[in-house]
């Protein structure tokens, strides 16, 4: 579907119910330019980019991870870019409270990422689980480095094992703080969600470029990256000898030039791995978007081609994206 083929159902002159405030999800893979269209939806209709790629919440690696350029936060408000640090790690309950305020104060909210789990945390609701003492949390990871993610977790409660993988290590160390910090296991606390969004009528572009379009895409980008200083920002990372299942440290592209700083592989090699585990992640982006439902199918629009900053959109197609989003007839 190309940009003019978007069609809008209209259920009432200014979208759905009168009660409702339109909000935009901007959703796809890696690379297929989810922050250019968002930059130029918020700049035409007055809106605000608020990121929902878990990655970019922080604030050590704007390179790596791509993060939008000052220019473009001085073209259009960008709200929850690198405001976390790389020891507070970001989660779902965090980020749907933190979205939630923003978009309060948006008069159009864009959401724009590709972690599938905010969207569906903040349109379905999420675990109510509490802030888990810093205590529980040192201790889950100094055992994670001394015994392994298997040994932990031997040590969760049986319903929350029998749900994660004992070798992943990310997971399991976060179901054991949680049940060293609150006394409950994960599991059960899961079993408790919050409401789901309500007073909001979500819209949502997806992104589906084809896949060689992508491919080529993530080797462009990760090219400029390093141009720009990629290496540079990663070696100050991993010189403060942070946990190693902080999640920024698992960021595309952090473990290959970690491994490249560490003279384990050349730095040809280090880009050529993390295009292709970019790459490989894509398609799980893609796979998870296309079975998750997040909004009715006529507030849903697929586009299966890439924009970038030098995408010129049209009047004619400006107008579409303007009747979609305010749902017109």
């Amino acid at each position: 579907m190309t940009i003019e083929d978007m069609g809008a159902t209209g259920r009432t002159e200014h979208g759905a119910r009168a009660s409702e405030r339109p909000a935009l999800i901007i959703a796809g893979p890696t690379a297929s330019g989810k922050s250019a269209l968002a930059l130029k939806l918020a700049q035409r209709f007055g809106g605000t980019v608020i990121n929902a790629d878990a990655m970019q919440c922080y604030a050590e690696l704007s390179i790596v991870t791509a993060r939008p350029s000052a220019e473009d936060e001085r073209l259009a408000p960008h709200r929850l870019y690198g405001v976390r640090a790389a020891t507070e790690p970001a989660n779902a309950a965090w980020w749907r409270q933190a979205a939630l305020r923003e978009m309060e104060a948006s008069a159009l909210p864009i959401l724009c990422g590709g972690t599938g789990m905010y969207f569906s945390a903040l349109v379905k609701g999420i675990a109510a689980v509490p802030d888990v003492p810093e205590a529980a949390r040192a201790e889950a990871r100094r055992l994670l480095a001394e015994q392994g993610a298997p040994a932990l977790h031997a040590r969760l409660d049986p319903e929350t094992a029998a749900r994660l993988k004992p070798a992943d290590s990310q997971r399991v160390s976060r179901a054991y703080e949680v049940l060293l910090g609150t006394g409950r296991g994960l599991a059960s606390w899961q079993a408790e969600t919050t409401e789901p969004l309500t007073g909001w009528q979500i819209r949502m572009i997806l992104l589906d470029p084809p896949r060689e379009t992508l491919r080529a895409a993530i080797a462009q980008r990760f090219a400029a990256m390093l141009e720009a200083g990629a290496v540079d920002e990663v070696r100050a990372l991993v010189a403060r000898n942070l946990p190693l299942d902080l999640p920024l440290l698992r960021a595309h592209g952090v473990p290959e030039i970690a491994a490249f700083l560490r003279g384990e592989i050349s730095r040809e090699e280090a880009a050529a791995r993390a295009i292709l585990a970019t790459h490989q992640y894509t398609k799980r982006q893609m796979t998870w978007f296309r079975h998750q439902k997040l909004t009715d199918s006529a507030d849903m629009q697929i586009i299966q081609s890439r924009i970038d900053g030098s995408t010129q959109l049209s009047e004619r197609e400006l107008s579409v994206f303007d009747n979609f989003i305010k749902n017109k007839s």
